[in-house]
């Protein structure tokens, strides 16, 4: 009896796993009908580590093409500082629901406070679950899309830049852009808006917007498709970057605190 319940189960999985590789059911009935269960064992080891390599494949060409500056995770993270809003917290926001619903969000806070981090972060585990990713520094990306439109590839580089189920514009109004790259800008915004979740990391509050796209019109409507879907995090606190700076060390800290400071709200915009 345990041995018919033990080849029964054996060939139930065989044929799960044969499924997601396409074979038609045919093939399979014809294969466990003349097959030993060492042959159906032998078969099952093949076809799961052939699933698997698959997936670790697929991981591996979303990684790359995700194109994050550095591999970040949600591992020692310090969500102490991080202002979330009512109802919301982060286990929401690392069970990756905001994928499913293309909900976005707006990382606001100054200069090293852990916003790349975090949207960094949850690409990461967003491709270590099978989605994609686009991870880019907004500068960059609006100098690649206007280098495409002087070339006349901008509709093919919009659709690289956003075709994923997360887009992540990181650092947004660290540096100027021109109002012919705010138009581009605003179109890889519009092609997210409502068909996949959008990170966007700024220290730019709403109300200067218009100034970082040099378009009061064009920011008020951009503004308009990022907030429809998406919740607002603040990140408050100090500087992670000054608080472990070498150049202060751990005895200099206190009597630094001036030059620290100074040195935090000076790198805003950059």
């Amino acid at each position: 009896m345990r041995t018919r319940v033990d080849r029964a189960g054996l060939d139930s999985h065989v044929r799960d796993l044969a499924r997601q590789m396409f074979f038609s059911n045919a093939a399979i009935d014809a294969f466990l009908e003349g097959a030993s269960a060492s042959d159906a064992r032998a078969v099952e080891a093949l076809l799961s580590e052939e699933l698997e390599s698959r997936a670790r494949n697929k991981r591996k060409r979303l990684l790359n093409r995700a194109r994050f500056p550095k591999i970040k995770s949600f591992g020692g993270y310090d969500f102490s500082q991080v202002s979330f809003p009512e109802g919301y917290g982060p286990e929401d926001l690392k069970s990756l629901r905001l994928l499913d619903s293309a909900e976005g969000f707006v990382f606001y806070g100054k200069t090293g406070r852990g916003k790349t981090h975090l949207a960094t972060a949850i690409g990461v585990k967003a491709v270590s679950g099978g989605r994609s990713v686009r991870f880019h520094s907004t500068a960059d990306l609006v100098m690649r899309l206007e280098r495409a439109q002087g070339e006349g590839s901008l509709d093919r580089a919009l659709r690289d830049a956003t075709s994923a189920d997360l887009v992540i514009l990181d650092e947004f109004g660290y540096v100027p852009i021109d109002v012919a790259g705010a138009r581009i800008l605003f179109q890889v915004v519009s092609d997210c808006y409502e068909r996949r979740s959008l990170i966007v990391t700024t220290n730019i509050e709403f109300s200067k917007w218009g100034t970082v796209l040099g378009d009061d019109k064009l920011a008020a409507a951009m503004i308009d498709r990022i907030v429809h879907h998406s919740r607002l995090i603040e990140f408050l606190g100090s500087s992670h970057r000054m608080d472990t700076a070498l150049l202060f060390g751990e005895e200099g800290s206190q009597e630094c605190d001036g030059v620290k400071g100074g040195d935090a709200e000076g790198t805003e915009g950059k």
